[in-house]
């Protein structure tokens, strides 16, 4: 239930605080006082769209924080701890959205950033509006199945059927992707197997471009590098003044001079150190010098094979070999899954087969459980209301075998009558606004025993209504709250009185601006507000002697 509510800077509430009781909870106020204020602000926490216009002050963020009491609503729990969210575990709940003055929306549970999507999974869980032109709900064939479900108690049922149609729409879908890609790649597969075929003929080798390539660099260039060899070789060993000469010269006169110097001995070893690593090069040299020679026809068979290898790349428009060679492989996959695509289409369908008869058997067994429930729930409707003012009222609940849908195979309309000798028909267009709102009430009163909900809010859900009839309204959302906490705002005094506390939305003036208060009422100041509300003049001494007999006052 909600414990307390804070709402600052948003319209006309500079600053509100609300302590509400755990049982039925009644809200007035003149028309215009801001109790809808209070309720806008309530629906940012439902994770409603935010209106930066309604910040009052825009210098200062805009807070909106309800607590609520979880004792006992382990499905919020598992939310909460599925999201890593702090608290799961505490008695208590904290929502909070901040519009913030650079126009910015923020939401939080138990102080930790969430996205809007979060916010709103938890809110629903945990409160209810019910407002005047939700009353429209009552012809929507999603609402109404709902209805049936909760009486049914088929959550765990409905949750397992979406579940199963999910995975039964995967597979169609992947049956058909596969189906379609094979019939557009059999239009290709002639195209596939040329490309296919004249990149095998190429016999592509990794790496082969980068050889071939270096190899037509040395063999177009052959002349120049054995001239500059040969003369390397003989700086190092030909010429008359080589310097493998000059080193054996040096070494042999460095030897004899050893015995007499400090570190002879390593320097000689130095020396001939040099001598071998210079006699390693310069045959090193001689071996690539007589290995090197002009060959015209192998460089004319590196070009031709570079030819057609950037013919390829240019072709398919790759950049290497080792593209054209990844080509390559999946052009042969792409085929053999055609060749094999009768087996695969097969058993895809066969998956997407199964899957539907799973979802089928369980929207079947769904459908029995509303079935069985959709009588009960008619007669029960008829004697909610039947006390509200509706003795002619009678109701059917027509459900018949549609195609699967995410919400099982059942096509279900709420059918009435509201006079005798009337024809059944749809709701829609056939009721007043006071029979929907007394029809609507019946309603929550029937789901409230099923909800698993905290809270419930009505918003003047019995306008269009009075004397016996909004007695009547009164005290059966008064049963309501010995299940949940039922706040309600109202103009009927029959309403207000049966309320276990009451408050009052007022405006106030000061020098700068008028803006929403609230206040508990005490006993006192309970029949003044009911007997402005019955006579429109609290100074009705009659009007007090009623509103106090409604109250139960003596």
């Amino acid at each position: 239930m909600i414990q307390t509510l804070h709402i600052s800077n948003y319209a006309l509430i500079t600053r509100l605080d609300i302590t509400f009781h755990p049982g039925f909870n009644i809200i007035t106020g003149e028309t215009g006082a801001g109790k809808s204020i209070i309720l806008g602000a309530l629906g940012l926490l439902l994770g409603g769209r935010a209106d930066m216009k309604a910040v009052r002050d825009p210098e200062r963020k805009s807070i909106i924080e309800a607590i609520f009491s979880i004792e006992g609503f382990d499905a919020l729990r598992a939310l909460l701890h599925r999201n890593d969210i702090d608290g799961a575990d505490d008695p208590q709940c904290i929502l909070r959205r901040e519009l913030t003055p650079s126009g910015r929306s923020r939401a939080f549970i138990n102080d930790t950033p969430v996205n809007l999507t979060l916010l709103r999974d938890a809110a629903i869980q945990l409160v209810d509006i019910h407002s005047q032109h939700q009353n429209l709900l009552i012809a929507d064939r999603e609402y109404q199945l709902g209805i049936i479900d909760s009486l049914a108690d088929n959550s765990d049922l409905r949750q397992r059927y979406r579940e199963a149609y999910g995975a039964y729409k995967v597979a169609l879908r992947e049956f058909s992707q596969t189906r379609d890609m094979l019939n557009g790649n059999r239009e290709a597969t002639q195209l596939w197997q040329f490309q296919l075929e004249q990149l095998q003929q190429a016999q592509l080798q990794p790496g082969e471009q980068a050889d071939l390539e270096a190899e037509r660099e040395l063999l177009t260039n052959v002349g120049d590098i054995k001239e500059n060899i040969v003369e390397a070789l003989d700086s190092l060993s030909y010429s008359n003044d080589n310097v493998l000469s000059a080193l054996s010269y040096a070494v042999s006169r460095c030897r004899a001079a050893a015995p007499h110097i400090e570190g002879g001995d390593a320097l000689v070893e130095r020396l001939e150190s040099a001598r071998i690593e210079i006699q390693d090069i310069t045959e090193s040299l001689e071996a690539n010098n007589g290995g090197l020679h002009a060959d015209p026809d192998r460089l004319i068979e590196v070009e031709d094979r570079l030819n057609r290898l950037y013919s390829l790349q240019s072709s398919y428009r790759c950049d290497t070999v080792e593209q054209l060679i990844a080509l390559r492989d999946d052009l042969a996959a792409r085929l053999e899954a055609i060749d094999n695509s009768d087996e695969v289409l097969h058993e895809l369908e066969n998956k997407a087969r199964r899957a539907k008869k799973e979802a089928m058997l369980l929207a079947q067994e769904l459908s029995n459980s509303r079935r069985s429930h959709a009588a009960l729930f008619a007669a029960r409707l008829k004697e909610r209301a039947t006390p509200m003012g509706m003795q002619n009222l009678r109701c059917e609940i027509s459900m018949s075998t549609g195609k699967l849908t995410p919400d099982g195979i059942d096509v279900v309309e709420f059918l009435f009558a509201f006079n005798k000798n009337q024809t059944l028909r749809p709701v829609a267009g056939t009721a007043s606004g006071g029979e929907i709102s007394r029809l609507m009430l019946s309603i929550k009163s029937i789901t409230a025993e099923s909800m698993h909900l905290p809270t419930i809010i009505f918003d003047e859900v019995d306008t269009g209504v009075s004397g016996e009839v909004a007695t009547r309204m009164a005290d059966m959302m008064k049963d309501i709250s010995g299940n949940i906490q039922v706040i309600t705002i109202t103009h009927l005094p029959a309403v207000a009185a049966r309320g276990d506390v009451q408050f009052k939305v007022y405006k106030q003036d000061d020098e700068d601006s008028t803006f929403t208060s609230i206040r508990r009422l005490g006993d006192a100041e309970r029949i003044e507000e009911i007997a402005a509300m019955i006579s429109g003049d609290n100074a009705d001494e009659a009007a007090r002697v009623t509103a106090a007999k409604l109250l139960g006052f003596k």
